[in-house]
């Protein structure tokens, strides 16, 4: 990693992170995929999510399950996994916990499900849980968890009664007021927020007159939905700044000045997901360019510029 001494370095929830970068679920597998990729290090992130995971397996959506758009990136993976028992058992113990924290990311159909995988990450060394509330309810008609505040403190309630381990719920975007369900999330008990999944979306295929993407629409990430990543991450912050609730902000951040952006806006660490598609070693370029800033400023750690946007 990058010899910055600890001016990278930050506290999330009690957890210390070596750097702010965090690697977010579903785009580094269950934490080794990239350790295949020659240059690449875990040690280059304070923290990786592990992809999202059920209660049972789930072998996804069918095909085409991504579309490169425009500045951006369409997916609908459909929670392919192995179920909780199978990552806790097979996964975590390939796992060095001493490089990075890892991070389980919880999935479900009903509130009853997102306890039990929480209960089974609990009794792991897994570091801390992040709730991924865009999941479908299918006892409501398959309307999602994460659009609805109500329903969203339901299942971090359900799950902070089965840890004490560090809970992070995952904002979604598509919602008529984020702010609200972020202050309901926190109520319930989430310790951090991750601000925000992605934002729905399609494409056509002019050829066939169908859409690229098996179900129709997905989920859109990237560089396009920084704009509006970086203005839900503010108004979300200032829910947070009151309760001392740290942010993961994320949404398209590619580059070191998107990071130092998102740490304005009120984040206290950064998440990168799509730019690892195209450069695996962009959080090297991230951290360095984020220390360059540091210097060039007179800051001393990264930690100083979280919340300090000037608004009139």
């Amino acid at each position: 990693m990058l010899n910055s001494g600890n001016r990278l370095a930050v506290d999330f929830c009690g957890m210390r992170f070596d750097t702010p970068l965090v690697l977010l679920s579903g785009c580094v597998g269950f934490g080794e995929e990239y350790t295949r990729v020659k240059g690449f290090s875990n040690r280059d992130a304070g923290a990786v999510c592990l992809k999202g995971t059920t209660l049972e397996p789930r072998l996804g959506n069918p095909a085409h399950r991504i579309a490169e758009t425009y500045m951006g990136m369409l997916n609908s993976i459909g929670l392919q996994n192995p179920g909780a028992r199978k990552v806790v058992d097979e996964y975590l113990p390939g796992l060095d916990f001493s490089e990075t924290r890892f991070i389980a990311n919880v999935c479900g159909s009903t509130i009853e499900e997102y306890a039990e995988v929480t209960r089974i990450f609990h009794d792991s060394p897994i570091d801390a849980i992040e709730i991924n509330i865009s999941c479908p309810n299918i006892k409501e008609g398959g309307v999602s968890f994460g659009n609805y505040p109500e329903m969203s403190a339901q299942v971090v309630a359900a799950c902070r009664r089965e840890t004490d381990k560090p809970l992070i719920t995952k904002l979604s975007p598509n919602q008529t007021d984020i702010v609200e369900n972020a202050r309901q999330c926190v109520a319930a008990g989430s310790d951090a927020l991750a601000v925000i999944n992605t934002i729905t979306g399609m494409a056509v295929d002019l050829d066939t007159h169908t859409p690229v993407i098996g179900t129709n629409q997905g989920g859109l990430s990237g560089p396009a939905i920084k704009p509006i990543a970086l203005l839900k991450t503010w108004q979300v912050y200032q829910v947070c700044r009151e309760k001392n609730i740290p942010i993961i902000g994320q949404g398209g951040i590619t580059t070191a000045n998107d990071a130092l952006e998102f740490f304005l806006a009120g984040a206290s660490a950064i998440g990168i997901g799509t730019a690892l598609f195209y450069d695996p070693l962009v959080c090297k370029k991230i951290n360095a360019g984020i220390v360059q800033y540091l210097d060039e400023h007179g800051l001393g750690n990264v930690s100083e510029l979280v919340g300090a946007l000037k608004v009139s």
